[in-house]
């Protein structure tokens, strides 16, 4: 049944795409989360509100949202190859996944920032805590279970996203099923990297709903 099948190659691509996602969503969570509470400090009433800043950052945001990620992958292998000095690869399809997925997860994080009770802000203030020590001892922990559905979010996106690297030579399971699955109609190749991508999903909300479970009984 999977006479097609090379389980070696499978595992290689296998671990090329778990590195992908964790260097990726790494990078998407350090650039995403400041951006997120930039767009949210920066906001109409908000303690550090700045209309010209927030318009900016919305619009870029906005505009790296609204293009097609396998669009993004290809116009962005110039800057992947002066970044990290080639476009093929794991090394090759850490850039744009992660100018793919922050700005997505930094609005998951600004969305959890404004779900926060505004008594929290007010009584940061009333205590004479700057805004960053209301940021970091108040805003983040009671936003802290948002943040992490975002990340979970995320992370799924970014599954689909390291698939779709695979036609630009990325490696992993994306790869392995567009040059087997697909050009060489090699039917099982494509069942087991689809299955593998499935199982990654469903282990990925598995993990992030304990997490969000537990911090949010803390």
């Amino acid at each position: 049944m999977f006479d097609n099948v090379d389980w070696t190659e499978i595992g290689r691509a296998t671990v090329d795409t778990l590195l992908m996602l964790g260097g990726s969503l790494g990078l998407t969570v350090v650039f995403g989360v400041p951006l997120g509470v930039l767009l949210y400090l920066s906001g109409k009433g908000r303690l550090a509100a700045n209309p010209a800043l927030n318009a900016v950052l919305s619009f870029v945001v906005n505009v790296l949202r609204s293009v097609p990620f396998i669009i993004l992958l290809i116009v962005m292998l110039p800057v992947t190859v002066l970044l990290v000095g080639t476009s093929l690869g794991v090394a090759g399809a850490i850039p744009p996944l992660v100018v793919g997925a922050a700005p997505f997860y930094a609005r998951l994080v600004e969305t959890a920032l404004r779900e926060v009770d505004k008594g929290v802000v007010e009584a940061g203030q009333a205590m004479g805590g700057t805004t960053f020590q209301i940021v970091v001892r108040a805003l983040l922990p009671e936003a802290l279970p948002g943040i992490l559905a975002g990340a979970t979010v995320t992370a799924i996106a970014l599954v689909s996203y390291t698939a779709m690297a695979g036609v630009v030579g990325a490696g992993g399971l994306g790869d392995l099923a567009i040059r087997f699955g697909y050009q060489r109609f090699q039917t099982d190749v494509m069942v087991v990297t689809v299955v593998l991508l499935l199982v990654l999903v469903q282990a990925l909300q598995m993990l992030g709903d304990r997490l969000v479970a537990a911090v949010s009984h803390r």
